[in-house]
């Protein structure tokens, strides 16, 4: 276990405050997953979901692992090429998503012979912030012209969030706006975000109103988009509200201490309680001292890569890690949010504690290059450290051989001195004999 330890590279906090969430997610997801065994088995055992949970996590780390070893200004290139095989993805998954658990909405592909069923809109996201963190450090000695970024940055980006934008809406806005807030420690020109800002709004208008005039013409989720944004500000009764009154349950249900490991009544009621909802889960089995515990942890990941994107001696490595890092704090906050009724509800997981698979994995791809940053920064820092050690050791072995050479100097003209001071004196040569 130590060796295993020592060949993890890289920012050890980081290291900690996942692998921390990541233990912390068994219990709830244990637990928090009864309402799907009643549904899927009849039984209510919950100890296949575990172990399925169990499997996710352990490759998930095997993923982090394998990414934190390339050195991450490959992925430089990498995103060029993966950038239109993001769009062939998306495009397919858009006309020909899967259902899961009876709920449709073109945002999954399923792999074939292997079954494995993955957003798309994940790995997306990813090649998108690496591409735009790319762009940015590669300017960042030019002066940035808003027309040559609308054609080298902004296409792009729009193409992305267009085919992502029919089938969820809370994702391709939440990658927007860390697109945008990415491009502000980027120091792209701030009148330019702003034009990018307007120029996204009557886009995202213009595609309502085309959805709305001609419904059946692609698939698009408009009507729910609308319908929660609804029932978020109206008193009218709908599913969502269903979801949100059993997670507020769950959540005053909790007190202080909560119920105790795998005590919930709601997770039987609450859909997605494993998933979307599982923040509700844990604040009733663990209470207000649970909750923000992963609060807390969430946080201090959030401070580690601050501290990452600070040390890093590029500025491609900064930009990457706060484009891949931030993004992941502020996805977990929306969770939370949802789950206390700050924010209607968005589909968004917490991350590394919400059952799935391809979001665990997808989440891991992201943590494995910020590491490989943090890895890169002390590998520099220990070869800095080690040039160092030489040259100092160097130093004194100049500094003794120069006291050996003036010792030997000294002794050299004492001898001569004495030398000279017997033959002028005679009787101390005589006495000398």
């Amino acid at each position: 276990m130590k060796e295993l330890i020592n060949s993890l590279k890289g920012d050890k906090g980081i290291w900690s405050f996942v692998a921390l969430l990541a233990l912390f997610s068994f219990m709830p997801v244990f637990s928090a997953s009864s309402n799907l065994a009643y549904i899927g088995l009849g039984t209510g055992n919950t100890l296949g979901y575990l172990a399925k949970h169990f499997i996710h996590i352990c490759i998930g780390f095997l993923i982090i692992y394998w990414i934190h070893k390339v050195p991450y200004h490959y992925y430089k290139g990498l995103s060029l090429f993966a950038l239109p095989i993001v769009w062939i993805l998306l495009g397919y998954t858009l006309v020909k998503g899967t259902v899961i658990a009876g709920a449709n909405a073109s945002r999954w592909i399923q792999l074939p012979f292997i079954g494995i069923t993955f957003q798309t809109s994940t790995v997306a996201s990813i090649v998108l912030f690496v591409f735009v963190a790319r762009y940015l450090s590669k300017k960042r000695e030019t002066p940035i012209t808003f027309k040559s970024s609308l054609w080298e940055l902004w296409l792009p980006v729009f193409i992305t969030l267009m085919f992502i934008l029919p089938a969820n809406f809370s994702t391709s806005a939440l990658i927007f706006s860390m697109i945008l807030m990415l491009a502000f420690v980027g120091k792209y020109p701030l009148k330019y975000i702003g034009i990018v800002v307007g120029v996204g709004a009557v886009g995202l208008t213009f595609f309502i109103l085309v959805a709305k005039a001609f419904p059946d013409a692609f698939p698009n989720r408009v009507d729910t988009w609308i319908s929660r944004i609804e029932n978020y500000t109206s008193d009218k009764p709908d599913e969502d509200d269903y979801q949100i009154e059993k997670a507020k349950i769950a959540i005053a249900s909790g007190g202080i201490q909560g119920l105790g490991p795998g005590k919930s009544v709601q997770k039987n009621f609450l859909p997605q309680s494993s998933s979307d909802f599982i923040y509700a889960i844990i604040v009733e089995e663990y209470g207000l001292i649970g909750g923000l515990t992963v609060l807390g942890l969430y946080m201090l990941l959030f401070f580690r890569f601050i501290v990452a994107a600070h040390k890093a001696n590029t500025v491609f490595g900064k930009l990457l890690v706060v484009g891949l890092g931030f993004p992941m704090i502020f996805q977990a906050l929306v969770n939370m949010a949802v789950a206390v009724e700050l924010l209607p509800v968005t589909g968004q997981t917490l991350p590394l504690i919400s059952s799935g698979g391809s979001s665990i994995w997808m989440t891991c791809i992201a943590l494995g290059i910020i590491i490989s940053v943090t890895k890169k920064d002390e590998e520099i820092a220990q070869e800095k450290a080690e040039k160092e050690a030489r040259e100092e050791t160097l130093r004194r072995m100049i500094d003794a051989q120069m006291i050996r050479e003036a010792e030997a100097e000294e002794a050299m003209k004492a001898e001569n001195n004495y030398s000279i001071e017997d033959k002028a004196n005679p009787i101390n040569a005589v006495l000398g004999k």
